[in-house]
């Protein structure tokens, strides 16, 4: 038999050309689709080392690609994120994508598998889920203003199984939950959390325009003279070398005029005590940062001979073990927001009883 005779009776259409057999292959399995139909990126990824296909919702409206997997990738350093996105593991409706392409809702967003640990949900006991709740100084339809105590991550990652947004997320039962900036783990005071993405975006514009002022109260190492000043100090973070036993790679801020990349830093302070304690001098201060960089505060003070009390980076005397004061003596004190009423949060019964 010919094999014309042996093709099918209906005539192919003239245009069309024949199909290799690998082609007829693929024609008679259809393409494998996921498994799963695509979960709202409002939900944890849950597992990493499979394809995930995530769909975006209003609350990522608008957002940046880079932003939108930073926040769902925890844990996985930022330029890995980058590369993933120029290697094309990245993939927004089956198309390549740019790290500052906005996202729009309904947008289907594929993550190619990756190795990182998935993180449980944390454990949050009721006793435990009820003080958090009741440390909330303010609350509206957008914001959740939390009176963080000291010792306590504002997130999980670097050794913390979870921290005060992991856990507020528990606590409260709601979706979409979202730092709106963080303060250190050893830092306690008023920190704000978005319930709308539309909140976020607001306060963290008014952050970068530096028309919303944050003021924290400390106790620094003797009695400034000065009782009013302003620090502008330019600051560079670093890493501690290897031969700092047990210490290697954390991350330090220090005080450089030379170099490029040190950031311009200014920090008003005020102060509001003198007392002594256990025959030290110490004086309680009013900071206020008028830049936002990291450990600005702590790095200042120690840069005029005053750090803070029970600082473990910065403070000489702690660092060669004097545990006289057993927490960072940094408590974020008051937020003035526009449109918002001043919201304060009181000097915690630990730094208080110091003071007397």
């Amino acid at each position: 038999m010919t094999e014309h005779a042996q093709s099918p009776k209906r005539p192919a259409h003239p245009n069309k050309k024949r199909d290799t057999p690998s082609q007829q292959s693929a024609h008679q399995t259809p393409k494998r689709m996921p498994s799963k139909q695509p979960q709202s990126a409002d939900d944890d990824i849950l597992d990493f080392a499979k394809v995930n296909y995530l769909t975006v919702t209003r609350q990522q409206h608008d957002q940046r690609v880079d932003n939108f997997l930073l926040g769902r990738l925890k844990g996985l350093p930022r330029s890995h994120v980058y590369n993933m996105i120029r290697s094309d593991e990245i993939r927004v409706n089956g198309k390549r994508c740019k790290p500052h392409d906005k996202l729009q809702r309904n947008d289907v967003v594929r993550i190619a598998p990756i190795k990182l640990a998935t993180r449980e949900k944390p454990v949050i006991s009721p006793d435990f889920a009820q003080s958090l709740l009741e440390r909330i100084v303010y609350e509206d339809e957008g914001l959740i203003v939390l009176n963080k105590p000291s010792g306590m991550a504002v997130h999980g990652g670097s050794g913390e199984s979870f921290g005060v947004i992991e856990a507020m997320r528990e606590a409260t039962s709601k979706k979409y939950l979202e730092l709106v900036h963080r303060i250190d783990k050893d830092t306690s005071g008023l920190l704000m959390i978005a319930k709308k993405r539309s909140t976020l975006k607001t306060l963290q514009e008014h952050l970068r325009e530096k028309t919303l002022q944050k003021t924290y109260l400390c106790l620094v190492v003797g009695w400034i003279s000065s009782e009013t000043q302003t620090i502008d100090k330019p600051l560079l973070k670093y890493t501690l070398p290897a031969t700092q036993e047990g210490k290697s790679g954390e991350r330090r801020v220090k005080v450089d005029v030379k170099s490029e990349d040190s950031k311009p830093s200014q920090t008003q302070i005020n102060v509001l005590q003198k007392f002594e304690l256990n025959g030290q001098e110490v004086s309680l201060i009013e900071a206020k940062p008028l830049t936002g960089r990291t450990h600005q505060i702590r790095v200042h003070l120690a840069s005029i001979g005053h750090p803070l009390l029970g600082d473990d980076k910065y403070n000489p005397n702690v660092a060669k073990g004097d545990k006289s004061v057993r927490r960072l003596c940094l408590h974020a004190y008051q937020l003035a927001i526009p449109e918002y009423e001043v919201i304060t949060a009181d000097l915690p019964d630990d730094m208080q009883s110091l003071v007397g």
